[in-house]
């Protein structure tokens, strides 16, 4: 036996004291690198931080972070990208939660890398799948929800100035000098039109405009100034639509709301849409989508509710024939002298009177809006409705008569502050109404005869005159008959009596009258020959426009009302409404060129009579029996009539 001494070591004993052994410095430790692509870990573990952009979750010490989920709208997918770290060590992938195969290949390679086993990634990807399925539903549902419309709160002193507004007398004379005062040139009539239609949103059949003319004329320029009294929320504007886009819209998105379109060419392919939007209040489509469930192919309903009020604008000529006859056309002034009063107008706005008129104009905006805030969607009962009357010798009529009666119950609605509101109860229902009034017909009529009717400055001399001698064969008719002017017919043979032209002229002056819709052809039964009818009733020296068939207020003043009209409707002595007088009882600046002061050339006769003497008004209206006789007296200033 050999024994080996190792020098460096002793053996206790019990006097010595035991050998103290030091352990080894330790190393100074290296901070952690930062990741730059890793935020910082949620305080609560399994607790997710969801942020706009990512959610961050921490498993054990397991650090995910995923980004993507708000892009998946379905719950058929979820394809987000996933970062998994652990320690200093990362791994991150894109791939769908929802696929096996993928969440497999995920943990396989993520457990590699972090030196981890895999079933220990793929728990964790449980987990963080269902967590994810949380965050996306409640991200779908409320994208499902209707968008709650963005409400106003109005000040005090807002809502005075706005019952201000729609408590003057002078309201569509004001409106109209409104629309001069933010910048409109000139367009008076076409800018109460689209101020009523836009009020007509509020109805259950609103009005659709169009505005057409040439390129730079002036109708997006129209457009954007009614749209601009329009509060917000009440206002939906795009610039193109897809065939489909008005099927997906949210369902409440445009009811009792404006659809502004800048062009009408931008909408085309929406056409169908827009139509049926109009005329049946509501859009409706299936379409087929997965159910998230089984997987199968169903059956989806879409809907969107109207009403909508349609404004569209066009330098097309020839416009959809379905949509232009659900529509209101309104035609740009492109007159010499009208292009003159804008030049002006936009000379003035470079100086200090312009500045400061642009800062009025902002007050003047914000309150109509407030008051078209204040507007209720009320029911309109027209005691009237009975005793009107509209040309009926075309088809189309049939829709124009309904523009006509809804711009009446639009005036209504707009004067419902100056109105008693009544209300019946019907099976334990109340139903609050405003009644139209005499004053609403004539302001309906006389823009009926601006907007709608036609000028006989259309006609050529000799087809004029070929007119006179119609209305000159039918009054004698007439009279010696004792017939109604509807009642009347005559034929070719009848005009060259009368007329002494020959039967080529006849042909070509009565083919035009029968065109322009002031003469209607009667066909002939068990092939007669055609018999005609005179459906022009309107005055041949008036220049106006005049719509055919109107009935004059004066004659309904004579009549007996419906039963549905109350005690409380009242009529000023016969006077026109206080809403076509200016405050002052000249006209308002909208109406006058800035050379001249006065009305436009169109206006020239008007302006040249002296309307405001009640012996020369009460003459004109004694020798005016048809209702587009009134239309000569101007929108903003009427005639008091003792």
């Amino acid at each position: 036996m050999h024994l080996v001494l190792y020098p460096s070591l002793s053996l206790p004993t019990d006097s010595a004291e035991e050998p103290k052994i030091e352990a080894p410095s330790p190393k100074p430790e290296t901070p952690p690198l930062p990741a730059a692509a890793v935020p910082p870990a949620p305080e609560n573990p399994e607790h997710p931080e969801v942020t706009d952009h990512e959610i961050n979750i921490e498993y054990g010490n397991r650090h995910y972070r995923v980004r993507g989920l708000q892009k998946n709208s379905s719950y058929e997918v979820m394809k987000v990208n996933v970062l998994v770290k652990v320690g200093e060590v990362i791994h991150v992938d894109t791939f769908d939660l929802y696929s096996a195969k993928h969440r497999q290949a995920f943990a396989r390679v993520a457990a590699t890398e972090c030196g981890i086993e895999d079933k220990t990634i793929q728990r964790d990807l449980g987990k963080l799948l269902l967590q994810l399925e949380g965050l996306q539903d409640k991200a779908i549902q409320e994208a499902l929800q209707p968008k709650e419309p963005t409400g106003y709160t109005m000040e005090d002193t807002e809502r005075e100035q706005a019952l201000t507004l729609l408590k003057d007398n002078n309201l569509a004379g004001r409106i109209i000098e409104d629309f001069a005062k933010t910048g409109l040139v000139g367009e008076p009539s076409n800018a109460l039109m689209g101020y009523l239609a836009c009020v007509s949103r509020k109805l259950n059949m609103p009005l659709a405009i169009i505005v057409q003319s040439t390129s730079a004329a002036g109708k997006s320029a129209l457009m954007d100034a009614v749209l601009k009294l329009v509060p917000e929320e009440d206002r939906v504007h795009y610039s193109a639509m897809t065939g489909q886009s008005l099927f997906y819209l949210g369902e409440s998105d445009l009811k009792h709301k404006i659809l502004g379109i800048a062009e009408e060419e931008g909408v085309r392919q929406a056409a169908y849409a827009l139509k049926l939007l109009q005329s049946q209040g509501e859009l409706t489509i299936a379409s087929t989508g997965k159910d998230p469930e089984s997987g199968k192919l169903v059956t989806e309903e879409y809907r969107v509710e109207g009403p909508v009020m349609l404004f569209l604008t066009t330098t097309a000529i020839d416009i959809d024939e379905e949509l232009l006859n659900r529509c209101v056309v309104l035609s740009i002034n492109e007159s010499r002298e009208q292009t003159a009063a804008i030049q002006q107008r936009q000379r003035q706005a470079r100086t200090l009177s312009g500045l400061l008129a642009r800062n009025e104009s902002e007050h003047i905006i914000q309150q109509h809006q407030n008051a078209q805030r204040l507007l209720r969607p009320l029911a309109v009962v027209n005691p009237y409705a009975e005793q009107l009357a509209f040309a009926d010798s075309r088809t189309r009529t049939r829709r124009d008569h309904e523009k006509y009666l809804t711009l009446i119950d639009s005036i209504t609605l707009l004067y419902q502050y100056q109105r008693d509101i009544k209300t019946i109860d019907r099976d334990g229902q109340v139903i609050e109404y405003v009644e139209a009034t005499l004053d609403d017909i004539a302001l309906a009529n006389q823009l009926a005869h601006d907007i709608l009717g036609h000028s006989l400055d259309e006609l050529p001399p000799p087809t004029r005159q070929l007119l006179q001698h119609l209305h000159t064969l039918v009054a004698n008719r007439i009279k010696a008959e004792n017939l109604q002017q509807n009642e009347v017919r005559f034929t070719r043979r009848d005009i060259r009596e009368i007329s002494g032209l020959s039967n080529s002229q006849v042909s070509i002056h009565l083919d035009r009258l029968v065109e322009l819709e002031y003469v209607y052809a009667h066909h002939g039964k068990n092939g007669q020959r055609y018999v005609y009818e005179l459906v022009f009733d309107g005055e041949l020296t008036n220049e106006q426009p005049q719509l055919i068939g109107l009935i004059d207020v004066e004659q309904l003043k004579k009549r007996p009302v419906t039963e549905t009209m109350t005690d409380n409707l009242t009529v000023s002595n016969g006077n026109l409404p206080h809403s076509f007088r200016a405050a002052s009882g000249n006209l308002p600046g909208s109406f006058r060129t800035p050379e001249t002061g006065t009305q436009p050339s169109t206006d020239k006769a008007l302006a040249e009579s002296d309307l405001t003497e009640p012996e020369n008004a009460l003459i004109r209206q004694k020798n005016n029996a048809a209702s587009h006789r009134s239309s000569s007296i101007p929108l903003a200033a009427s005639a008091e009539v003792q």
